[in-house]
């Protein structure tokens, strides 16, 4: 299997997109984020088109002529092939978010647990992962591949850049292919560590002063607004 490095910036060849898109799908069976054919990975294109993984194949076998690339309207160009059943969903995204390149969805363990249990990972805990990925919004359950999906992430997608899909699984997304994948790990890192904290007798949040003293560090070149961002869950 080749190994492709992410760049430092965002690519716009797309034969390196489609590499990359290969690479990602790898990292999360590598890391255990998908099981069997779970899961599904999309990178837009400059010419608005979209490459997205096929349905029902699992991410570790995912080759370059796997990869499927469909029209906006979400048409494959071939139409023999068949794009992920949750490519809807990835539309979506990128209706919302002209910035966002990328799209993830897997269902890491610790962080579907969270999904599963419908708790949101909105807390002020981790001031790596409020000023890297903000809070992580709770989606109602939505019956997977359908249009109820759009319904549950609507008021999140927005602003937050992961959602927790009820019962389900995880939604990243990012500029990049490479920050759309980092965003999924740090979700599943930072819910792995949380259920470990309840096991040790809770979690304490930072406090209102704590997280006013973070946002008057963090840059705005970071790409995220700190007021759209923050968690509002501060501790006492």
């Amino acid at each position: 299997m080749a190994q492709h490095s992410f760049p430092a910036t965002r690519v716009s060849d797309r034969n390196d997109i489609l590499h990359l898109l290969v690479d990602v799908s790898h990292r999360l069976a590598e890391h255990g984020f998908v099981a069997a054919t779970d899961g599904n990975v999309s990178a837009r294109l400059p010419s608005g088109n979209i490459l997205i993984t096929p349905s029902a194949m699992p991410k570790r076998r995912v080759t370059v002529a796997d990869v499927i690339e469909v029209r906006r309207d979400g048409h494959p160009l071939d139409p023999h092939r068949k794009p992920s059943t949750e490519l809807d969903m990835h539309l979506f995204v990128y209706e919302q978010r002209p910035e966002i390149h990328a799209v993830v969805h897997a269902h890491p363990v610790h962080a579907t647990a969270f999904a599963a249990a419908r708790i949101p990972m909105t807390g002020a805990v981790f001031p790596e992962v409020i000023l890297g990925l903000g809070g992580v919004p709770l989606a109602f359950y939505a019956t997977p591949s359908t249009a109820e999906v759009r319904a549950s992430i609507a008021p999140f997608i927005d602003s937050a850049n992961a959602i927790l899909l009820a019962n389900h699984g995880v939604l990243t997304v990012g500029r990049t292919l490479e920050e759309a994948y980092l965003r999924m790990e740090k979700v599943e890192h930072a819910a792995h560590i949380l259920s470990v904290a309840a096991q040790l007798g809770g979690v304490h949040r930072l406090t209102a002063g704590e997280l006013e003293r973070l946002r008057a560090i963090s840059r705005p070149s970071e790409g995220l607004d700190p007021d759209a961002v923050f968690p509002s869950e501060p501790g006492a």
